[in-house]
């Protein structure tokens, strides 16, 4: 037995709600809204009619929404996604601060291994990055294999002055 809540929430469509209430087999189905419903043709004919006024309401409801939108928009009020608000605004500003700071101190992290690596002796950008691949240091995509271009970027940042020691 399949045991509905309300009638329309199944759904709002008579032709799918009637296969449904006919594929249900000898045990049927019961709405909880609708508990007077007797078996046989005229408890088919009064859920018929019942899905019939669920897919009415669902079309009137449907038209009432799109004339509203229509007036709304010939009004000039902006439909969708609202511009963010000064505060949504702020807290992006304190997110990409925060993703500033994190990128900072990783690459100050990886700028201490540069460092060994270049005092042991290594000091073209491919050995470089050959060597922090041999630590296991992984890229800022989180890949253990860098490449000479990304080392001479990390060593540009600390050039500008953009890298915040973290020790």
């Amino acid at each position: 037995m399949l045991v509905i809540a309300k009638l329309d929430r199944l759904a709002r469509n008579a032709r799918f709600l009637l296969s449904v209430v006919e594929g249900s087999g000898e045990a049927g189905v019961v709405f909880c809204d609708l508990p007077t419903v007797p078996a046989g043709p005229v408890g088919k004919f009064l859920v018929t009619q019942m899905a019939a006024v669920a897919e009415l309401e669902a079309g009137l409801i449907s038209q009432r929404t799109r004339a509203a939108l229509a007036v709304a928009k010939v009004r000039g009020v902006r439909l969708g996604n609202p511009s963010p608000t000064p505060a949504t605004a702020e807290m992006a500003a304190a997110a990409r601060q925060a993703r500033s700071r994190q990128v900072a101190a990783r690459a100050a992290d990886v700028l201490a291994v540069v460092r060994q690596v270049q005092a042991k002796g290594a000091s073209s950008l491919r050995a470089i990055a050959a060597e922090l691949h041999a630590h296991g240091v992984l890229t800022p995509a989180g890949k253990p294999d860098w490449s000479p271009a990304q080392v001479q970027r990390l060593l540009k940042r600390e050039n500008q002055g953009s890298i915040v020691e973290s020790h």
